[in-house]
């Protein structure tokens, strides 16, 4: 699909219309002092204005009792809350505002505030439930119910010695920030965590409250596909906190209404539009938080809404995390190495619309341990030039590379998504190709190939029927999860796709999680060696992109020139994570399992899953139509 039709692409692109947010920009004028993810002294923006309004009443998809839900979240249907808006809503210019409509006193609860900090003594203990936690994140090993886990910290120790590629990807960054310490960071190896799901027992998993550590944050960048203003005030204090959000808008003329209903109460906030195509959807949730010593990366799967973060115990996500420490020497900052990580980041929130002293503020920590992973993204727009090999599934083969665990003979893949678009072997064969370290250029040379007639070539497809598994829940899963067809809102496919003579049923598996009843909103592609007992490279990409074109990207050669050219619709993020190697005999079956991953990345999903087969018999969660 070389066009951008709206409806003929994926479910972004049909789904094109705009979700507008709730925390835009406090004024037009610009702040005295530039933000930094650094700065210790106060921003003083504009308080004149006020939030968008509130929505009115729908159900809560657990409890079915009636809540307030943003405009920013329309209801569909029956109450359910989905990931995409139905249609337009009015201007909410002449509705009251958002904070006036939670009833919040913002004098009372700042005198609150204060008396609360007074009552607390300087050095006073962290509750019981903090401490343990302390206990936990400061430790190299970590334990759980399920048996003996070892934490990223002790399998990076362990890979350096057996992956020359993982050692020399930790290697990039050690020169100019070795005056920093990591000790008393809770994550400075990184880790990968499900989210919380209220009413399980808690194991490898993390909340929203340990996210963000509202005491202690200082400045939170933020993005997100869909946002809930009352879950993020009682998450984020906005008394003390600077917030900077990267939202959505489709025009000027949005971005105006946006930036005339901000919070009187913010401390400070500040927002970042990034350019959209005609279609298409800022599907980055990239949080940047900082703390007075340390850096915090978060790339989540969810959404800055309470039932994406397990409030309501009906669906699960995934979330990566790293701490990266202040360098407290000043001196070390202009010369540090951030390294390919940093550099990625970087190329995204620049590319974003991000202030540049933000984006250079990032220099001021060490990203020594980052650098064992990879910053990969999709950027919204057409990519010519060099660029085009940065960002996409272009990007996915660069950075495969670049941390040398490209692979030459086939892989085993298993993508769990969310969302499925209009998906054909030419974006199914990109993503394989790209996973083996291909810079996209592969697949777009058989697709181009003079009598192909849109078929891929028998080997090629051989591939995916063999080793390319998609999860994606079924009809029947979804109706009898805990939440029922109400928590659904964020799974989905359309079935003028699913029953496309192209659409690949024969790779799609249903997909069920591990914690009997939640629903997985969670996106991630586990990619390894196809031989059993054969200890290889191996990597997981967890953030974002779900399996379309929107979130991937389409490569085509540029009129005129015949260089290449890289389309993407949406804005996605996402961190590949390389796998430790294990020994030989502790592999097991690489088409039915996923042992290798699991003392890394929480697999959340049942392994192998129920294929679906090539006939229509057995459906898939179809949104459109329940």
């Amino acid at each position: 699909m070389d066009g951008l039709d709206p409806f003929d692409g994926d479910e972004e692109a049909a789904l094109r219309y705009a979700i507008e947010l709730s925390l835009q920009e406090a004024g037009d004028q610009p702040s005295k002092k530039p933000i930094e993810l650094s700065s210790e002294d106060d921003d003083n923006l504009d308080n004149g204005t006020k939030y968008p309004a509130i929505s009115k009443a729908t159900k809560d998809p657990a409890t079915k009792q009636s809540v307030k839900a943003p405009t920013i979240k329309q209801s569909i249907k029956d109450g359910s809350q989905k990931d995409i808006p139905a249609k337009p809503q009015p201007s909410a210019s002449a509705a009251p505002s958002g904070f006036a409509s939670l009833g919040i006193d913002r004098k009372k609860m700042e005198e609150e505030r204060l008396a609360r900090q007074k009552r607390k003594a300087p050095n006073s203990e962290p509750d019981a439930q903090s401490r343990r936690q302390k206990l936990k994140l400061d430790s190299d090993i970590r334990t759980t119910a399920s048996g003996s886990q070892t934490s990223l910290t002790a399998q990076g120790n362990s890979a350096t010695k057996s992956n020359p590629a993982i050692k020399s990807s930790l290697a990039t960054n050690s020169s100019s920030a070795t005056k920093t310490s990591s000790r008393s960071l809770p994550y400075p190896k990184g880790v990968v965590k499900k989210t919380w799901a209220n009413g399980f027992p808690r194991a490898d998993d993390i909340k929203i409250e340990e996210v963000l550590q509202k005491n202690e944050l200082e400045l939170a960048v933020i993005s997100s596909f869909q946002w809930d203003e009352e879950f993020m005030l009682s998450k984020i204090d906005f008394f003390k906190t600077k917030v900077f959000c990267i939202a959505f808008a489709s025009s000027e003329s949005q971005q105006k209404e946006i930036k005339a209903n901000a919070p009187r109460c913010a401390k400070s906030i500040k927002f970042c539009f990034p350019p959209m195509m005609p279609t298409g959807n800022m599907h980055s949730k990239l949080q940047l938080l900082k703390y007075p010593k340390y850096l915090r990366i978060v790339v989540p799967s969810g959404n800055l809404v309470p039932y994406d973060w397990g409030e309501t115990g009906v669906v699960e996500n995934i979330v990566f995390l790293i701490d990266l420490p202040l360098i407290e020497d000043p001196e070390l900052w202009s010369t540090n190495d951030i390294g390919a990580f940093g550099d990625e980041l970087c190329y995204f929130l620049r590319a974003q619309g991000l202030e540049e002293s933000l984006v250079n503020s990032l220099a001021k920590y060490d990203f020594s341990e980052a650098n064992r992973y990879r910053f990969v993204h999709t950027i919204g727009g057409s990519h010519v030039g060099d660029k085009w090999q940065r960002t996409g599934y272009c990007g996915l083969g660069r950075a495969v590379t670049s941390l040398k665990l490209n692979i030459v003979q086939d892989v085993e893949i298993d993508f769990v998504a969310s969302s499925l678009g209009s998906i054909n072997t030419d974006l199914l064969l990109a993503l394989y190709y790209a996973s083996q370290g291909d810079n996209g250029l592969k697949e777009y040379d058989m697709r181009s190939t003079k009598g192909r007639k849109n078929k891929p070539p028998t080997r090629a497809q051989s591939a995916l029927d063999d080793h390319f598994r998609i999860y994606f829940p079924s009809h029947d899963t979804v109706m009898q999860s805990r939440g029922g067809k109400d928590a659904a809102g964020t799974i989905c496919v359309q079935s003028k796709w699913w029953d496309a003579a192209t659409f690949p049923r024969e790779l799609i598996r249903d997909c069920q999680s591990v914690r009997s009843g939640l629903l997985i909103h969670s996106k991630i592609m586990m990619v390894q060696h196809t031989q059993s007992g054969k200890s290889e490279a191996a990597f997981a990409y967890v953030g974002s992109a779900n399996l379309s074109e929107s979130a991937w990207g389409r490569l085509t050669k540029e009129r005129g020139t015949g260089n290449p050219k890289l389309t993407c619709r949406n804005w996605e993020c996402g961190v590949i994570v390389p796998i430790p190697p294990r020994e030989p005999d502790k592999i097991g079956n690489r088409r039915s399992e996923l042992s290798g991953f699991y003392d890394t990345v929480p697999i959340p999903m049942k392994v192998p899953g129920e294929a679906y087969g090539t006939t229509k018999s057995k459906r898939p969660w179809l949104f459109l139509e329940n």
